[in-house]
């Protein structure tokens, strides 16, 4: 089954009436994990995006204590699994302002948590990757916000 594009779907959905639209809505949320999150974010916490912020901190510093540090290679599989995480969280927001703030913060707590970074290439790159990444995103964000993420993105380096 070949997938419609997204100017057909908006075009269909026109045509719907709203409680087609939620019973659509609602039979989505049921398949996949990250359709009912991305609907949870949409109708609960995108008018807050503060309070998002903060809660996705907050389980960020949560997966950074459970993390297993017994060997390199294990803390780095948990590292990814949580970068994973903020990215997909990142992508439900949309908003260049929201990732900057997360990707500092995963930055400013893998930086902080203790696991010898440099004595993994791959840590090392993956970190080096998202400071570049965090610069990329600062660039389209507005001057006054350029400025406190630039001083925030000074003190990781």
């Amino acid at each position: 089954m070949k997938a419609a594009t997204l100017a057909e779907l908006k075009k269909e959905l026109t045509k719907k009436s709203s409680r087609e639209v939620m019973e659509l809505c609602l039979r989505l949320g049921r398949f996949k994990k990250e359709n009912k999150e991305l609907i949870t974010y949409l109708l609960f916490e995108a008018d807050d995006e503060l309070n998002y912020i903060n809660s996705v901190k907050l389980e960020i510093d949560t997966q950074f204590e459970e993390m297993n540090r017994s060997n390199l290679y294990l803390a780095k599989k948990s590292i990814r699994k949580i970068l994973r995480n903020v990215n997909k969280y990142n992508r439900y927001s949309g908003l260049p302002q929201t990732a900057v703030e997360l990707l500092i913060y995963f930055c400013y707590t893998l930086k902080h948590s203790r696991i010898p970074i440099d004595k993994s290439a791959a840590l090392t790159n993956l970190y080096q990757n998202q400071l570049k990444k965090i610069n990329g995103l600062i660039e389209t964000l507005h001057e006054d916000l350029q400025y406190d993420f630039q001083k925030q993105l000074d003190e990781l380096n």
